[in-house]
């Protein structure tokens, strides 16, 4: 089974154009049976009509909902998910080596408040009802550096004005990212945006990656090469 099979029994998603990457190196033996076995038990499925309760996709209901954006290899989704096992912590990813990798985590460390979304996040956004998401998470997103490619970028007025619904009054916003331009664009869009707000009150609010924010394989990578990340926390305004 493939994820675009998985992904298929979720009939009410919109068809939009992804430019991402969906799939690298052939996977393991192992991989592909998580992905055969324990990933349709965690898949969040589409309804046709109407809108999903977050809370009811756990078995036990949770206190609050947190939602991951393109969680890459789960490293930053898994631990918030062992520290916080009384929230219910959804990912979207549509890179099937990072979904592989995913499940491996949630294997390993018997995760029970996890459910996943194998495809691309706007079509989940748009079946979450106003108010549900109580933090979001969007971290070394692809940047998109090419001027003529910078409209792909996730975020943008209508995936904000998105978010801006789902999100409680008071949640947070985290964005992170090693790309230059990416930084300016995110901080100019989100900070222009009326729904949010950035309460940083200096260079080490945003330049020191918070304890609670764990390193991933993608910071990594950004450090060794001698990029320097910022590590944003935006505030949803209340209504």
């Amino acid at each position: 089974m493939t994820i675009e099979k998985n992904a298929a029994a979720s009939e009410g998603a919109p068809r939009r154009k992804f430019y991402g990457r969906r799939k690298g190196r052939q996977l393991r033996q192992g991989q592909q049976t998580l992905i055969d076995d324990l990933l349709p038990r965690l898949t969040i499925l589409l309804p046709k009509t109407g809108l999903i309760d977050p809370a009811t996709l756990f078995a036990k209901a949770p206190r609050k909902i947190w939602l991951e954006i393109g969680f890459g290899g789960g490293e930053h989704l898994a631990h918030q998910a062992k520290a916080h096992p009384e929230i219910g912590v959804i990912g979207c990813e549509v890179f099937e080596n990072g979904v592989a990798s995913m499940l491996a985590h949630i294997r390993d460390e018997d995760l029970k408040n996890v459910r996943l979304h194998p495809e691309d996040a706007r079509d989940l956004l748009a079946f979450l009802p106003s108010m549900s998401i109580d933090r979001l998470f969007l971290l070394f997103p692809d940047p998109w550096p090419k001027k003529r490619h910078a409209g792909r970028r996730f975020i943008n007025q209508d995936n904000l004005d998105r978010l801006a619904n789902l999100l409680v009054d008071g949640a947070e916003f985290r964005v992170g990212s090693d790309d230059p331009g990416y930084i300016a664009w995110a901080l100019a869009h989100v900070t222009a945006h009326p729904a949010f707000e950035w309460p940083a009150q200096s260079k080490m609010d945003w330049s020191r990656r918070p304890d609670d924010w764990p390193e991933t394989r993608y910071e990594r990578k950004a450090l060794k090469a001698g990029r320097n990340p910022a590590y944003f926390s935006f505030r949803r305004r209340p209504r």
